[in-house]
């Protein structure tokens, strides 16, 4: 079941939204201290944020940047700030959408049902591991990869990376087709965001005992290329 985290400070509103979708099959978290959100983030370990900007002890935004050092859930900024100004902004600071208040809780419905088809996609679940050429096996269901006997989780970001490497096993991935895998609006993504997202993949497989699986190709991209597991 999906895990959405809201951080909303109006509890009365908070409340519908937390009722509203639980309707619909995902188990929803509300933050309980605003002091400490970081830390209940942490501890959640939510699949998708809903963020309020205006927060007593917090700015929205600053909590933003917090939860993208940290994670690559899809982040939706729910707020009143309506200025174009604002959701610039909001999309900057690595935010998949942004809801201007008021809004119905269809659209709320409609924009994290895409958020999630977005960033995890919808697979069919018999078909749900797919096995490079060297032993790796990536689990598109429980974003999980094994080899050796050893099984790690993947953020989503390194998923669809790895994902989209395999696809193409022995390929060159060019920079660009990689950003626009991974992020929508690839205008408002650093190049250096693909190359630590990149870094963490390589040390995940490392982990694994696959090491130098990744090749990078100056000036072109990135390659998945097959070595038997040690």
């Amino acid at each position: 079941m999906e895990k959405i985290l809201i951080v909303e400070d109006d509890i009365k509103l908070s409340s519908f939204m937390k009722e509203f979708i639980e309707k619909y099959g995902y188990d929803v978290i509300l933050i309980k201290d605003f002091k400490n959100i970081e830390k209940e983030f942490t501890e959640a370990k939510p699949d998708l944020i809903l963020l309020d900007i205006n927060l007593p002890y917090s700015d929205g935004f600053q909590l933003c940047r917090v939860f993208r050092r940290e994670s690559s859930v899809p982040i939706i900024f729910i707020s009143a700030r309506s200025s174009e100004f604002e959701q610039i902004r909001g999309l900057e600071m690595g935010a998949d959408d942004y809801i201007v208040k008021p809004f119905s809780f269809e659209l709320l419905l409609a924009k994290v049902q895409a958020a999630f088809r977005r960033s995890y996609g919808e697979y069919n679940k018999e078909k749900n591991v797919i096995s490079a050429s060297n032993g790796l096996e990536l689990n598109k269901n429980s974003f999980e990869i094994s080899a050796n006997g050893k099984t790690l989780e993947l953020s989503k970001k390194e998923f669809q990376l790895l994902n989209k490497l395999i696809e193409k096993e022995n390929t060159i991935v060019t920079r660009e087709e990689l950003l626009e895998e991974l992020w929508d609006e690839t205008f408002f993504v650093d190049d250096h965001t693909l190359t630590v997202n990149v870094t963490r993949a390589k040390g995940k497989l490392l982990e694994l005992g696959l090491d130098d699986v990744i090749k990078t190709k100056r000036g072109l991209g990135y390659i998945y290329q097959s070595n038997k597991v040690q």
